[in-house]
């Protein structure tokens, strides 16, 4: 479990700094304002569902956290609740170890939709934000789906086949 471990938080890092650095590149201009397409946390949906739960309950937190100070400065803990919370019930709802493609394409989707819905609600509440949640969805909640579930599409089978490995791993050296 260490290297394979280790492997899935630096492709997590890689990931989030990614997010910051080449994604804005690949994006034409008029959508900056638009997205904000989070490709650690469709990563995180597959631990939530292929490994565990509880993994990726405390890489939701981690990983949120380090959202918060490095992308939304101004308050602290929202991207950090809404990824963990959101990461943790998708996993207990579908605890498929072999989950098929659309199985896992509708988790993303619909983690994607409740990680948007669940920060435009905090944003709602510390009124943050002024808008509606049908300009919300309209501006970036549909065009995040669509480039999570891309990414999704494109990551499937190896990061699938990498957290399967993982998990009978973990289960052999739990049986020694």
């Amino acid at each position: 479990m260490k290297m394979r471990g280790q492997v899935l938080i630096l492709l997590l890092f890689v990931l989030f700094i990614a997010e910051g650095t080449i994604l804005p590149w690949l994006l034409p201009d008029s959508w900056h304002s638009r997205m904000v397409p989070n490709l650690v946390y469709v990563v995180i949906l597959f631990v939530s569902v292929y490994y565990s739960r509880h993994t990726a309950l405390v890489l939701g937190i981690v990983f949120g956290l380090i959202h918060d100070v490095v992308y939304y400065g101004f308050i602290i803990g929202p991207y950090s609740f809404a990824m963990g919370l959101s990461a943790y019930l998708l996993g207990l709802v579908f605890t498929a170890r072999r989950a098929p493609m659309p199985i896992m394409m509708a988790v993303v989707l619909i983690g994607s939709f409740l990680l948007d819905s669940m920060l435009f609600a905090i944003d709602q509440l510390f009124q943050l934000n002024h808008q509606t949640f049908d300009w919300a969805l309209a501006q970036y909640m549909i065009p995040d789906l669509f480039i999570h579930f891309l990414f999704a599409l494109i990551i499937y089978v190896p990061v699938r086949k990498q957290l399967q490995r993982l998990g009978t791993r973990v289960k052999k050296e739990e049986a020694v």
